[in-house]
Parts: C-alpha cells; structure tokens; sequence
C-alpha cells in the first residue's frame, strides 16, 4: 500500500494498493462513509479496499475534507472527490492503471460521492464543482446503501429529529450549508439523482433492515434511474443492516464482490 497525496491539504490523499500481475489492472476508486463528518475517515474501508484489491482491482481507497475540517463541507468535500479521481490519470503514468476501466464505489455518504462522481460529467459549465472541463470518465458506479438522494436524506433527518423533539444537526444540510429552500442549486448539482441520466452503469445495494438509510432512498434512485435509461441493476438484501455491507466477512460482501466482478468483465 502507498499513501499519496493528490493536493495540498492534509486530508486530500488516498491509499493504493496494487494487485499482483503486470497489468494494467482495473480501478476500484473506493469511498467510505461516515455523514461526510470528521471523525470518520478512509481506514474504515481499508478491509474493503484490500478484498478488491485481491479480486484483481488496483484500489484507490480516498480520503477527503469533511465536515467540521477546514474546507470541508460544500464545495470541498465533493471538489476533493472529484480531483481525487481525476488524479488516477497522473497515477497511470507511474503504475499499470486502466483507465478505460475504472469503478467508484462507495458505502453511505461514500455511495453519495461514488454516483455524484460518476455523474459530474452532467453539471452546468458555471457550477462551483466543477473541477474540470474533461473529467476522468467513469465505466461504471457501484452504491452501498448510498445517500443517493440528498433531498430525501435530509426529510429523513429533519421528520425524525422533530418528531422525537430534537434539534441534532442534520448532516446533509451540515454538508450543503442548510436546507433546501435555502440552497436549491446546491441540493441540485450535489444531488446524484438529480444528475440522471448518468449514462454509466450503475450497481445499487441495500440491506432492507438499514435503519441508518432508509432503503426507499435507493427504491427511488433506481426507479428515476431506470426510467431515465440508464443501465441499473438494484441487489436489496432483506436481511442485511447498514454496517454489514462493508464487512469483509458476511454474505453481503460476497454479493458485492459479485457484482464487482462482473462489472470488470463488462465495461
């Protein structure tokens, strides 16, 4: 594994690890979760990273700024995913990268970044995130229990927090700056489903009991996605949680590896 930074700040760096053979070897761009907050960062994928990593992919495990960090949060914590995609092209110069066959794939928030990254190719030319005017194409986009839908994500937070009477911070509105009627164009460009069509296969998957996020955020996702042509195929787990999807150990993963490996025989 080799740490390297892809910009300036301390958190803009990602791990990569290389599998055996000469290559070139597919790319697993790998995003973990966490609400986009601080306090949790890029080694709760490293199991993830290395499972791939054994299936043939050279993975780029990223970490990025979050919430509560110095930049983090709207723009940056999208702008950094996207540079930090953007810089397997400087990679491949040193390593046997294909980057005709590079994946995102992300758990929760990191599902969020995984299809936003995917999709980015669809924001208006005047958009605060774009970093790029011909950004690093993505073959395809795999979400685990994504935050697909940020307009969803955020009702979620803001019914449950009232009808328990709480006022906790709601993080997407932590990530974006407020809420919708405050931030539209916002919700909008940082939304993956209001990017669809993506034009990129996609690959989503849900544990139906996740009470972290609602699997009818995904429900929905596919359903757009589907109708908007996109290729999508949707893989619920009716017995898996949120956290099970990134345990290396579980039926769940053995799924998702699956689905990996089919991917990489396909694009």
């Amino acid at each position: 594994m080799e740490r390297i930074a892809y910009g300036t700040n301390e958190n803009q760096f990602g791990e990569l690890r290389l599998p055996e053979g000469d290559g070139p070897h597919p790319v697993a761009v790998v995003i973990h979760g966490g609400f986009w907050k601080e306090h949790f960062g890029l080694e709760i994928m490293n199991d993830a990273a290395e499972s791939l990593t054994s299936q043939g992919f050279a993975t780029w495990n990223i970490e990025y700024r979050r919430i509560g960090q110095e930049g983090g949060a709207w723009p940056g914590t999208l702008k950094d995913a996207a540079e930090a995609c953007d810089y397997l092209s400087q990679l491949s110069n040193s390593h046997s990268l294909d980057l005709k066959k590079v994946i995102t794939i992300g758990h929760s928030a990191g599902g969020h970044l995984a299809l936003w990254v995917a999709g980015r190719h669809r924001l208006p030319e005047d958009s605060e995130l774009v970093t790029s005017t011909s950004p690093l194409p993505i073959a395809a986009a795999v979400s685990l229990a994504g935050v697909n839908d940020l307009r969803s994500m955020y009702e979620v937070h803001h019914r449950r927090d009232s009808s328990l009477s709480l006022q906790p911070a709601n993080p997407t509105a932590e990530l974006l700056g407020g809420a919708p009627d405050e931030y539209p164009k916002r919700f909008k460009e940082a939304n993956p489903v209001e990017l669809l069509p993506l034009n990129v296969p996609q690959v989503i998957v849900h544990g139906s009991m996740d009470i972290n996020v609602p699997v009818g955020i995904s429900d929905h996702y596919y359903q757009m996605a589907e109708n908007l042509g996109d290729f999508i195929k949707y893989v619920e787990l009716p017995e898996d949680e949120h956290f099970m999807l990134t345990d290396t150990n579980s039926q769940a993963w053995e799924t998702i590896l699956e689905e990996m490996n089919l991917l990489k025989k396909h694009i």
